[in-house]
Order: structure tokens, then sequence, then C-alpha cells
């Protein structure tokens, strides 16, 4: 099975790959084609560990074939949803969300060998990993410009290849050791609990099976931008007690004001509860785009109010068959 996630080597996606392949969650969903690689797969294949440039060629990987999955960052702790990931997911129609995985997210500040922190005049990174870290850097290296890279690992890949106009990167650990260079500073991340969450996402899986802590992610693009059509797509999770986890806003691209929500939900798509929630809003929206019913990473079953068990949806549903004979 070829996966691909967010590159070079030694990125925190390649981690949570490694993470999903170690727990087995990588086989969620319906395990791909198996190609030959690098990582075995609890004997179900290989697994081909392929690094991608971004969420978009990841997907656009997926609906050619090339790929059987990906893995991507989709939020962060500090910095909330990553809008590459948000925007990449809310443009196709052929991938859902079969799993979850949680990587810890601690930098260091890596030069090539010899170099010394007052030596550092600029530094590469990722843009969320520039602002996790900034209060160490305003202390430590105020004067120090930041110089954006497509990811942590691919800022240390350019400073460890001589290819870098910085002269250090903030970078996982793995990724100072993976591409020779060595540590100047070590955890100068601002968080020290900080977290980035990534999903598993496959082409037209099957739908993975409840478990009680269960996640859904949907995208829903309003019919208009009335006062009111919010707060009604909202009333229809509230009605049913379904929790939000995370709700984000997103341009639709068509015009100013006009916004798509990507929302997690806590539940399961075959729990009554969810289902019915989910037909209220798709009555009330333009668009709605189910991204998949996946279990959390956390585990902690969803409490359910008694009212919204599945029992009793199937009470009131009877209820009702009763009076219509």
């Amino acid at each position: 099975m070829k996966v691909a996630y967010l590159g070079p080597a030694a990125t925190f996606t390649e981690a949570a790959l490694l993470q999903l392949i170690e727990s087995g969650d990588v086989w969620a969903g319906g395990a791909g084609a198996a190609g030959a690689g690098d990582t075995g797969g609890s004997g179900r294949g290989q697994i081909e560990r392929v690094p991608v440039i971004s969420a978009n060629a990841a997907l656009d990987g997926i609906a050619s074939g090339t790929y059987d999955a990906a893995v991507m960052p989709i939020e962060n702790s500090l910095e909330g949803g990553v809008p590459a990931t948000l925007d990449a997911l809310m443009r196709v129609g052929h991938a859902r969300i079969v799993a979850e995985t949680v990587v810890p997210v601690r930098f260091v500040l890596a030069a090539r060998p010899g170099t010394a922190l007052a030596d550092v005049q600029a530094f590469g990174t990722h843009p969320h990993a520039e602002a996790q870290t900034r209060e160490w850097m305003g202390a430590h290296l105020p004067d120090a410009q930041f110089m954006p890279a497509p990811s942590t690992a691919a800022a240390a890949k350019q400073l460890g290849a001589g290819e870098a106009p910085f002269q250090a990167a903030v970078c996982p650990e793995l990724a100072a050791h993976t591409y020779g260079l060595e540590v100047v500073a070590d955890d100068i991340g601002t968080a020290k609990n900080a977290v980035t969450r990534f999903i598993l996402v496959k082409p037209n899986p099957q739908l993975p099976t409840p478990t009680g802590a269960d996640k859904t992610t949907i995208v829903a693009t309003l019919a208009t931008d009335n006062a009111g059509s919010l707060l009604g797509l909202l009333e229809q999770f509230s009605a049913r007690r379904v929790n939000l986890s995370r709700i984000e806003s997103r341009p639709t691209g068509d015009g100013l004001g006009l916004y798509k929500f990507s929302i997690d939900i806590s539940g399961h798509v075959r729990e009554p509860r969810v289902s019915e929630a989910l037909a209220g809003v798709h009555r009330m929206v333009r668009k709605l785009q189910f991204l998949g019913s996946y279990p959390a990473a956390d585990g902690i079953p969803v409490e359910v109010d008694s009212t919204s068990t599945a029992s009793s949806f199937d009470d009131s549903t009877a209820w009702v068959r009763s009076i219509l004979g």
C-alpha cells in the first residue's frame, strides 16, 4: 500500500504515519493495493511511505490511483485548523477520513555543525512552527529574520544541503539528525504540551464500525448569508444533543462574505442522533460534504444524553408508527 505524507522525510507528518502503522490504524477502511515499501504492516502487506509537497498533491494522487492513502495535519492545539488541509479536503469528493492520530510537537533550533547561536541572522521553518516558538526566538534571537518553509523538515533539509538563505532551522529533533544538523537549542516551543492532530484519508473506503468514541467530519456550505443561517444549522445539532468539537469557516471563493464551515461532530453517522442531525443540515444548506466517521484518537467514549440514545430514537419512531397504523 502506498501512503503519501507531507514531506520531506522526518516531518511530524511522517511521525504521524509511523504511529498509524504501529497501531495498525493505517489499515482502517480497508487496505489499498499492496506495494513495495520499507515498513511492514502487521502481516497485511507492505507500506511504502511517499513524501509529497502538499495536501493537494496527496489528494490528487489518491484520485489518480497513485496512492492508496494519505496522512496530513488537520488541527494544531495552538494555531487551530490547518488551512491548506481544510481547503484541500473541501474541494474533493472522492476521499474520506478513516482514522486520526495525535503527535506531540517539540521543536529544536538546529544549524550546520560549528554554528553558534550568535551566528544566526535568519531562520527557516513552517509558519505554524514559527508561531509556536516565537516567544523563545524573540527572547534569544530578537533580530533574526523568519523565512517561511513548506515544512519544518524542508527547512532542515535545505539547511543541511547548504542551499538555505538562513543559518538555522526550527524543526523536530529527528529532522535535525536526519539532515546532519546540530541542535543549538532544545525544546524551544512556548507550549510544552502542544500537539497536532493528523488524519488518514482513503478513496471511498469502507465506513469504520462505530466504537462509541467516534468523530464525524463534514463541510457545510450555507445556501445564503442571511441572518440566522448559521444558527439554524447549529440548532440541528443542539436539538439532538450532538456536540461539536470543532467548527471553522473557510471562504468559498465565490465572493466576499461567502463561507463554508468545516465541522467535527462527537459521534458516528450510524448513530441515529447524528444521522438525523445531518439530515436536518442537508435540508438547510446548499451543499453538505461527508468527510468520514472514524474512531477519535483519545478513545474517550462520547457522553450521550438519555434522550438521544439509539433506543430512545427507536422508541419514538415506533410511537409515531403506532399512530400511523
